[in-house]
C-alpha cells in the first residue's frame, strides 16, 4: 500500500475513533440519568445526534495531540494492541484536565471520579477502534528490505 492509501486508512481509522469514544462518553454520560431524560422525552435518536456532534467536537480538539501519536506510531512502526489504548485513555484525560489531571481528587464515589473513569474508557476505546482499523499495519508504507 502507497503513502496515499495509508493516509486515507489514518484518517478512517481516526474518525472511527471519535465515534467510538463519542459514544463510550455520551453512553458514560448519559446511562445514570436515563429514566430522568427518558421522561423529558430523549429517545435513541436523540442520543445518535449527541454522538454525532461530540464525535466532532471530540475529532477537532482532539487532532493535533493524535496525530503526533499517529506519526510517532507510524514512523517507528509500533503495532502493539497495548499502546494505542494506553495512548488514547493517557490523551483525553490531559487533554480534559490538563497534564495535571493526577492533581484532581476527588472522593472514590464522586462525580470527579466517575468522571475521570468516563473520559479514560472513551479515550481508551477510540485508541482500541483506531488499533482495529489503521494502527494494526502502521508502518506499512514503509519499504523493508
Amino acid at each position: 500500500m502507497g503513502i496515499v492509501g495509508r493516509i486515507f486508512v489514518v484518517l478512517f481509522g481516526y474518525w472511527l475513533a471519535c465515534v467510538a469514544a463519542a459514544f463510550v462518553l455520551t453512553v458514560g454520560t448519559v446511562t445514570p440519568d436515563w429514566d430522568y431524560l427518558a421522561s423529558l422525552g430523549l429517545h435513541s435518536e436523540g442520543v445518535w445526534w449527541i454522538v454525532v456532534m461530540s464525535s466532532v467536537i471530540i475529532g477537532i480538539i482532539a487532532m493535533l495531540p493524535t496525530l503526533i501519536v499517529i506519526l510517532l506510531a507510524e514512523g517507528f512502526a509500533l503495532r502493539s494492541i497495548v499502546l494505542y489504548p494506553a495512548f488514547g485513555g493517557a490523551l483525553a484525560l490531559a487533554l480534559v484536565y490538563g497534564l495535571d489531571f493526577g492533581g484532581y481528587v476527588g472522593a472514590p464515589g464522586s462525580f470527579l471520579a466517575r468522571e475521570r473513569q468516563v473520559f479514560a474508557a472513551s479515550g481508551i476505546a477510540g485508541g482500541l477502534v483506531y488499533w482495529m482499523f489503521a494502527g494494526r499495519t502502521a508502518g506499512s508504507w514503509m519499504m523493508r528490505t
